[in-house]
């Protein structure tokens, strides 16, 4: 670099931190996107996830690399991730604005994932944290129809005058993007526009409704009926329940109560009977 273009870049990045400053006094924040120390950027499952899907698109790995070093220099700042959108500014010439605006899922396509998944994973911390099987992982990473998003589903836009579709200091918030997913794994389902939870609660429906242990048959009430030919609005009898359970009704002892009304249905009908005439005796003469 000669002295003129460091002389300039200088002053370049005085008047950017001057710039902000003054904002700062206005009351804006900035709160710059700290990138951890090493190799990679992001270290967990989505955030690794999010880079390698964006990576793995030509027109994207060319222009990535060029972020890198803007993160890594905390040049991003104020990232906000939404429901469709991402939105930050950075610090370059200037301090550029930011917006991402990412396609939601489509809800066909994810009542098929939830489909493909369902009953294959344990509790929302498993799927939050990435311990999901090799099924579940081919669904959700797969490079088209999976959940993230492809080039088309992204639109980029920044106030810098490069006239690429990714500047570096998109590709810089992009990687940032990836850096809070592995803080914050449930911002990447927000920004898709779907619920999470819906993927663990397909786990639980696919469990409620596997056979009962023992290969135990339920037998509904219309079917009972038909077999029986008994109402099962109501109570069972005896003899319904002996065929049912196949153990003998046992004879319901008599109350005292019921004993009683017997006795005395008994004596009325001995009472009503008519008396015999009685015979008349003979006299002697």
């Amino acid at each position: 670099m000669s002295w003129w273009s460091y002389s300039n870049y200088q002053d370049s990045k005085d008047d950017l931190q001057r710039e902000i400053a003054h904002r700062k006094k206005k009351g804006e924040t900035f709160v710059a996107v700290e990138a951890p120390k090493g190799n990679k950027l992001a270290v967990k499952f989505w955030g690794q996830s999010w880079q390698r899907h964006l990576e793995s698109y030509a027109d994207y790995e060319s222009r990535l690399p060029r972020g890198r070093s803007y993160l890594r220099k905390g040049n991003v700042y104020n990232l906000n991730i939404d429901k469709g959108s991402v939105t930050a500014q950075v610090a370059g010439q200037s301090l550029y604005e930011v917006s991402i605006g990412i396609s939601p899922l489509k809800p066909a396509h994810w009542q098929d994932i939830q489909k493909q998944c369902a009953g294959q994973i344990g509790s929302l911390l498993d799927l939050l944290g990435g311990k999901v099987g090799d099924s579940v992982l081919k669904v959700i990473t797969d490079r088209d129809q999976g959940l993230f998003p492809g080039p088309k589903e992204i639109k980029i836009n920044c106030n810098c005058l490069d006239w690429a579709d990714l500047c570096k200091h998109a590709a810089a918030v992009l990687y940032a993007i990836g850096l809070r997913f592995d803080a914050e794994p449930e911002l990447f389902f927000k920004l898709r526009g779907v619920n999470y939870e819906d993927l663990v609660s397909q786990a639980a429906d696919a469990v409620a409704q596997e056979p009962a242990a023992g290969n135990a048959v339920v037998i509904a009430d219309d079917d009972i009926s038909a077999m029986f030919g008994i109402d099962m609005g109501g109570a069972l009898s005896p003899e319904a329940e002996a065929a049912l359970t196949g153990v003998a009704a046992k004879p319901e002892k008599a109350s005292k109560k019921t004993a009683a009304k017997r006795a005395a249905k008994k004596a009325a009908k001995k009472a009503a009977k008519p008396k015999p005439k009685a015979k008349a005796k003979k006299v002697a003469r």
